[in-house]
C-alpha cells in the first residue's frame, strides 16, 4: 500500500453520518446494522434510513431496539425500519436470525461489540470478546453470504478500533487457555480479527460483487467503555479525541453507502479516509499484522473450523 494508492474522500474526522449520505439515495436497498440500539449503531442506522434504505436493527435487547427504531422513524420519516433479535455470543441466535432473512442484502454493518470485559466465556468455552466481536460477526456474514451475493454489489463494514495496534491474533492461544488474560489485549486481538476478516472476505467474495472494509470510528463515549476506568481507556486507545456518536458513525456509513468508495475492499479506514501504516508510538493508522493476507486466510480457516 503506497501513499498514492490510499483512498481519500471529501469527508473528514468531523463529518457526521447524515452529511455523508446527504446526496445519496438508497431506495430499494436493504441494510442490517448490528448493535443498533444505541451509540454509533443507532446513528449508522439513522443515516441509512435517512437515505431511504430499508434498515434492520439487529439487537440483543429488543425493547431498546424498538425504542431506537421509533426514534429513527420519527427523525427520518422512513418507516422501513425493523427490529430483530440477535445475540452475537449465541450461535443459535445467529442461526435463527440467518434463517429468517429473506431476499438480497446490500449492506451489512458489523457494529456490535464488547470491550475489555472480565474473563468470560461462551457456553462453547470461547473467550467472550473474540467470540462476540469476531466469531459472531463471521458466522453472521458467512450465513448471509448468499443474500449478500444476491445483491450484486453488497458491502460489509467491519467495525474495528485503533486498539488493534496492540495485538495480532495469537493463533497459538486465541481463547486464553494457557496465557494470562488481559482484558484490553483480548479486545485488541478481536479488533485485529475484524480487519483480517475484511481482507479475506473481499478476496474470497469479490467475484460475487461483495466487498468488505474495516473501520476505526474514533473515540466516542458510549456504553462500550463501561468496563474501563480512565487510565485503562488511555492505554487501550491512546490519547482520545472524542467524537459525537454521529461523527463516529460517519466512516461506517461512508463505507456502507457512499458512491465515493464503490468497489473498494479489503482496507482499513479512519476519519472517512483510508488509513496509512501506523508509525512507532502513534495511535493512528493500521498495523501490518491486521492487513497480512496470510493471517487473514488462516483466521478464516480457523474460524470455519471453530464454528463447525
Amino acid at each position: 500500500m503506497t501513499t498514492a494508492s490510499r483512498v481519500t474522500t471529501p469527508f473528514t474526522a468531523t463529518s457526521t453520518a447524515l452529511e455523508v449520505v446527504a446526496d445519496v439515495d438508497l431506495t430499494g436497498r436493504r441494510a442490517i446494522v448490528t448493535g443498533a440500539s444505541s451509540g454509533i449503531g443507532i446513528e449508522t442506522a439513522r443515516a441509512l434510513a435517512a437515505a431511504n434504505a430499508d434498515v434492520t436493527l439487529a439487537v440483543r435487547d429488543l425493547d431498546a431496539g424498538v425504542r431506537a427504531a421509533a426514534d429513527i422513524v420519527a427523525s427520518t420519516g422512513n418507516d422501513h425500519v425493523l427490529v430483530a433479535p440477535l445475540d452475537l455470543a449465541d450461535q443459535d441466535s445467529i442461526r435463527s436470525f440467518v434463517r429468517t432473512w429473506d431476499g438480497p442484502l446490500h449492506m451489512l454493518v458489523g457494529n456490535a461489540g464488547v470491550m475489555a470485559t472480565p474473563e468470560l466465556r461462551t457456553r462453547e468455552g470461547w473467550e467472550l470478546q473474540f467470540a462476540t466481536n469476531h466469531l459472531g460477526h463471521f458466522a453472521l456474514a458467512t450465513g448471509l453470504h448468499l443474500a449478500l451475493a444476491a445483491a450484486g454489489d453488497a458491502r460489509i463494514v467491519s467495525v474495528s478500533s485503533s486498539a488493534h495496534l496492540r495485538s495480532p491474533v495469537v493463533f497459538d492461544d486465541v481463547h486464553y487457555l494457557t496465557r494470562p488474560y488481559v482484558p484490553a489485549i483480548a479486545y485488541a486481538q478481536s479488533k485485529t480479527a475484524n480487519v483480517l476478516f475484511a481482507v479475506e472476505a473481499t478476496r474470497r467474495w469479490a467475484d460475487d460483487g461483495i466487498v468488505a472494509n474495516a473501520v476505526m470510528p474514533g473515540g466516542v463515549r458510549t456504553r462500550l467503555q463501561r468496563h474501563l476506568v480512565s487510565p485503562e481507556l488511555g492505554r487501550t486507545q491512546g490519547p482520545v479525541r472524542w467524537k459525537t456518536p454521529a461523527q463516529g458513525a460517519a466512516t461506517s456509513v461512508l463505507l456502507a453507502a457512499s458512491p465515493v468508495v464503490a468497489g473498494i475492499g479489503g482496507r482499513y479506514f479512519e476519519d472517512c479516509a483510508e488509513a496509512g501504516p501506523t508509525r512507532p508510538g502513534s495511535r493512528t493508522g493500521v498495523a501490518g499484522h491486521a492487513l497480512d493476507p496470510e493471517a487473514a486466510a488462516r483466521l478464516w480457516d480457523e474460524s470455519v473450523r471453530t464454528l463447525a
